[in-house]
């Protein structure tokens, strides 16, 4: 007999009724291990993990999503092995190239998340060239963060409130929660509603701290070769199974 977890993940489907977030963000992990399971280097996952950023940013666009955020690569993620770093360059060169038509054609903006100038010249140059490229799109917004850390967001806006404060801009005083939004990356894009991490792991990695206070979290086992259009579709499903109830209690939100 089938858990109601388990119904759930063979029956998901998208209903007219059921709400689209308008932004998910996804921790996509597993791709070594996934590769190391099938006796095959790290950067054969990774290779693999390509396919599944194609396959979700189209089926995002398809079912309305608004901004779609991938963490591809972490200020964490510069201690891996070097052949392991500049594989993951390489690829990341690669997508952008193959993808800059298709992102053209289906009208997706291309936003970077992080710390660009960490990047190799060649990597960044292409990066640049591609969100110069789509910077009308108004279809859906694809945020790559490379070279990101939710701490160091958090760091680079707080000092550049500071320097405000220094230049007389503004006084401390001034200092809120929408100062702060207005200093990060995501200035100006709404708070992620679903965040999904891939893989089997708990936790957040350093991403989207301040941004993710209020997102519905959703960690699965299937780690991100394997995560594709069903598998998106059934943290959607779960999504709307949720109550969101930013503080207040339920009987608040059925009387609203």
């Amino acid at each position: 007999m089938m858990s109601r977890s388990e119904k759930v993940q063979h029956n998901a489907q998208l209903s007219s009724d059921m709400t689209i977030p308008q932004h998910i963000a996804i921790i996509m992990d597993g791709n070594g291990r996934w590769a190391e399971a099938r006796h095959r280097p790290r950067l054969f996952g990774h290779k693999a993990g390509v396919d599944s950023v194609r396959d979700i940013v189209e089926t995002a666009r398809e079912i309305g999503v608004r901004y779609l955020t991938l963490y591809a690569f972490s200020t964490e993620n510069w201690k891996r092995p070097d052949g392991e770093v500049s594989g993951l360059m390489s690829l990341l060169k690669t997508y952008l190239r193959a993808e800059l038509n298709t992102m053209r054609t289906n009208n997706i903006r291309l936003q970077c998340l992080g710390q660009k100038k960490r990047l190799p010249a060649d990597v960044g140059a292409i990066l640049e060239q591609t969100i110069e490229e789509t910077q009308n799109c108004t279809g859906m917004t694809l945020n790559l963060a490379l070279s990101y850390g939710g701490r160091a967001e958090l760091i680079r806006g707080i000092r550049e409130l500071a320097k405000k404060c220094m230049n007389g801009e503004i006084s401390p005083d001034e200092i809120d929660e929408q100062s702060l939004d207005d200093a990060l990356y995501t200035a100006g894009q709404p708070d992620p509603d679903l965040l999904i991490r891939t893989g089997g792991e708990c936790r957040l990695s350093n991403f989207l701290l301040w941004q993710a206070s209020y997102a519905e979290l959703y960690f699965t086992e299937v780690k991100w070769p394997d995560f594709r259009k069903k598998q998106l579709i059934e943290a959607i499903v779960h999504f709307n199974e949720r109550q969101r109830r930013y503080g207040k209690t339920g009987a608040q939100l059925q009387v609203e």
